[in-house]
């Protein structure tokens, strides 16, 4: 960590200041008791317009984020832009469904999704198989909040490799495990107000004054091209090519209708106080995708400084995750690079606590209460909570000390298809209950087995893998039963989106045969409900149907 001190002590001093905030956040806006799942898991119901902002902003745009985006232009230019339609036609798509969705969790005291679909659908294996899907997708998410801040700590020379090199790493993470389990969805909440705050002002500084340290936009736009046109890969450059733009679209529209159906973006909804909350933040969040449009500028920017990544010793390769915080430590005074690295530090904590508390609540809600102890009191399921957030947060510490951080990437891009398989059950259903249960169970099985063996079949030649080498598809590829419905095109699609049109076909098929053979369903437990409740200065009351 030679000659890296200034950045070092700058990173600590901040970060400290958040695991203060993060333990007296208890006392912030608390209820008669935090020995509830409502207080402890979503804040007593009652954040408003700011805190929600921060706290839904600081949820989606993550450290990981921070240092993926730029890297992926960096290494493939326009195909990283995907992240920026993605985030914009996000808003549209999920302002309806993200109202419903509190409304009819309001009126029935639902904490997770699953909860959800289980009174919807009355079917307890198919609320199962939604919790434990969003498991599964959250704890690779929260363990590449990590691969975030590890990038900071090997930037600043502190070596991430073997036990004792990981100790930052754990120390750091031990910090949030504690004041997670004392003050719960508070913590992030309050901690995302600086967090936020730091990455607005370093992401702002960064395009106003690099473009001019480096001679302009239009000349690192013209060394971004010649970096790209001196590739042999056909898929890089500043601009999309024919053969990705299918891909780009559909990775954007994928990954939309992905990101609400994650547990942690519905904890910062229902933990919200009402419609309005949501329709103001829907209209306001939008401001964070101008952010990420700028961050994944800096990508090019890194190109025309000559940035290099930080090589990693344990892979015997170079870390491109750490191309950004190797920018700012090369451009920028230690103390600023110091704030720089502070900003995607503390962003690693504050998804990573929200990820490790809807993990908690889906754990609680929908396997330890429905299948352990059914007559769990308040107390029981916050005590249960608690611990089970301690054990996913070390569950993802784990995935960085014993595993190659790379099969987290991988297993992320499996959460995103995996994820999407999930959106009949809960999306689809806040407006209708045509579909049978049991076709969404069937639905679940096939998209889940059929995107998963896609992805299996994709390679990725640049690192040699055979395996699990990316998320985009060869139409060409796609085969029924030895029928090639798209020739030997060379046009890629997204898995996620294949995946889940082969879910809905099966979904539809399957409900028109139960339907016909007069197969009953479970019972409809949200029937009645006000699936557009809200919240008035009297309380809870109701308002007109749209």
């Amino acid at each position: 960590m030679t000659g890296h001190w200034t950045e070092f002590t700058v990173f600590v001093v901040l970060f400290l200041g958040v695991a203060v905030m993060g333990f007296l956040a208890s006392r912030w806006k608390a209820g008669d008791t935090m020995d509830h799942l409502d207080e402890w898991g979503l804040g007593g119901r009652k954040f408003g317009g700011w805190i929600t902002w921060f706290l839904v902003g600081g949820d989606l745009y993550t450290a990981y984020t921070f240092v993926a985006v730029p890297a992926l232009v960096f290494g493939a230019g326009a195909l990283g832009f995907y992240a920026l339609p993605y985030t914009v036609v996000l808003y549209p798509i999920v302002f309806l469904p993200v109202l419903r969705l509190w409304s009819v969790s309001r009126a029935k005291g639902y904490v997770t999704p699953a909860d959800f679909v289980r009174g919807r659908y009355g079917s307890p294996t198919l609320a199962l198989l939604i919790a434990i899907t969003g498991i599964v997708a959250t704890m690779p998410y929260i363990a590449l909040q990590l691969v975030g801040l590890e990038s900071v700590l090997r930037t600043m020379g502190i070596n991430s490799h073997g036990i004792v090199g990981h100790l930052p790493l754990f120390i750091a993470f031990l910090v949030l495990a504690l004041y997670t389990f004392q003050s719960g969805l508070r913590a992030p909440a309050l901690i995302a107000f600086v967090k936020d705050g730091l990455i607005y002002l370093v992401i702002i500084v960064a395009v106003i004054y690099l473009p001019s340290k480096l001679g302009g936009w239009g000349h690192i736009f013209d060394t971004a091209a010649k970096k790209f046109a001196a590739t042999p890969s056909k898929t890089d450059g500043i601009l999309l090519t024919g053969n990705n733009q299918l891909q780009y679209a559909t990775l954007a529209l994928g990954s939309a209708l992905a990101l609400f159906l994650y547990p942690h973006s519905a904890t910062g909804i229902l933990a919200s106080r009402g419609r309005n909350v949501i329709k103001k933040n829907m209209i306001a969040l939008p401001a964070y995708s101008f952010l990420l449009g700028l961050l994944a500028l800096l990508g090019y920017v890194a190109i025309a400084a000559g940035t290099k990544p930080i090589f990693n010793n344990a892979t015997g390769k170079a870390d491109t995750n750490t191309i950004v915080p190797a920018l700012f430590q090369s451009q920028f005074s230690g103390w600023f690079a110091g704030i720089a690295f502070a900003a995607i530090g503390i962003g690693a904590l504050v998804p990573a606590a929200i990820m490790s508390i809807a993990a908690a609540n889906l754990w609680t809600r929908n396997i330890y209460k429905e299948y352990i102890n059914r007559g769990a009191s308040s107390k029981q399921e916050a005590k249960q909570a608690k611990w089970a957030s301690l054990v996913v947060k070390f569950g993802a510490v784990a995935f960085i000390f014993f595993i190659d951080p790379q099969f987290s990437i991988d297993l992320q891009l499996i959460g995103g298809v995996i994820i999407l398989q999930t959106l009949p059950a809960v999306a689809i259903a806040l407006y209708t209950r045509w579909q049978h249960s049991s076709a969404l169970i069937a639905g679940w099985a096939v998209g889940m087995a059929w995107g998963l063996y896609l992805l299996y079949t994709i390679p990725n030649p640049a690192n040699g893998k055979l395996h699990f080498g990316g998320s985009a598809l060869q139409l060409g590829q796609l085969s029924l039963f030895g029928w090639h419905p798209f020739g030997g095109s060379a046009f890629q699609i997204y898995v996620g989106v294949v995946a889940l049109a082969a879910n809905l076909v099966v979904v539809v098929v399957v409900t028109l045969v139960l339907r016909a053979l007069k197969i009953k369903d479970g019972e409809d437990d949200t029937v009645g409900a006000d699936y557009h409740v809200d919240e008035g200065d009297a309380g809870l009351r109701k308002v007109a149907a749209d």
